[in-house]
């Protein structure tokens, strides 16, 4: 047998998500250990887009993590591109030259961080060849590693996870959020909001697209969407939801890709009719 044609993916990834799981770890406690003790406060894109110095040397910490063992990887971080739809498509069509990328938000909810609000989070993923094969997502607060790899499915607490069984929208719990991008995203958003709370059980809006996403993998919202997001804001997540059993588009229902900015997420039962509410409504983006 000519062992030559076989990908090193089945054998590798275990040591990836290895890497990666320790990453989270390490700096989610660290995240957590300087919970009010942040001393620089700037915005970014706009007053509701904010970064400290945490966020900074996070990333900087997992960044030096994933090198230590992974030196030819190309990595993504949220906080080494400037602010701004086109910077960050740039920025990821440069990464994904690379045949592996890291893609990291170092700690998605940074408003709740400052304000102490304890729903915030670490996300981590690997993309090969466009593809995410390792996703990760922790909960520092709470202690709770949300871990995915490609073809293996998806676990919390060690337990193997599954998505809401919800068959409608008026059973369903929902996520969302409020842009940060003024002009276009968030008037669609609020439109999407102010469409769907009549048809739904309820909707939440927490602060942490990479949270919610993790929680539509456990079965603890039904879905989620949200416009003017980021590759490192979905990438760890998407791949916890479809390894869940879920599904993940864009809002128009084209499948999930590493450019989407406007994502669908869901159980799946309920996808059709939520892309349905939002079109609707001229919600889409």
């Amino acid at each position: 047998m000519n062992t030559s044609d076989k990908t090193p993916h089945v054998v590798t990834s275990k040591s990836y998500t290895a890497v990666a799981v320790n990453c989270a770890a390490k700096t989610g406690e660290w995240i957590k250990s300087k919970l009010g003790q942040y001393i620089s406060l700037n915005i970014k894109s706009s007053m509701h887009d904010l970064v400290t110095e945490i966020d900074k040397g996070a990333e900087q910490m997992i960044r030096r993590l994933l090198l230590t063992h992974f030196p030819q990887h190309a990595v993504l971080g949220e906080e080494s591109v400037d602010p701004g739809k086109d910077a960050a498509k740039r920025a990821l069509e440069n990464a994904l030259q690379e045949e592996y990328v890291w893609i990291i938000d170092p700690l998605d909810g940074t408003t709740n961080y400052v304000h102490g609000f304890p729903f915030y989070s670490v996300s981590i993923a690997l993309a090969h060849k466009g593809e995410v094969i390792v996703g990760i997502v922790y909960d520092p607060m709470r202690d709770e590693l949300f871990v995915a790899e490609k073809g293996k499915g998806a676990y919390v607490h060690g337990s193997r996870m599954q998505v809401a069984p919800e068959q409608q929208l008026g059973a369903s719990l929902i996520a969302s959020g409020f842009p940060t991008e003024r002009e276009r995203a968030l008037p669609a958003n609020l439109a999407g909001i102010t469409a769907l709370a009549p048809q739904v059980r309820n909707i939440r809006t927490a602060g942490s697209a990479a949270l919610h996403m993790a929680y539509v993998a456990a079965g603890r919202l039904t879905g989620f969407w949200e416009l003017n997001l980021n590759a490192w804001d979905l990438a760890a997540g998407s791949l916890l939801i479809t390894e869940s059993g879920g599904k993940v588009t864009d809002t128009y229902g084209k499948p999930y890709h590493l450019g989407v900015r406007d994502v669908v997420a869901s159980n799946g039962h309920i996808h059709g009719s939520f892309i349905e509410a939002l079109r609707d409504a001229k919600a889409q983006g």
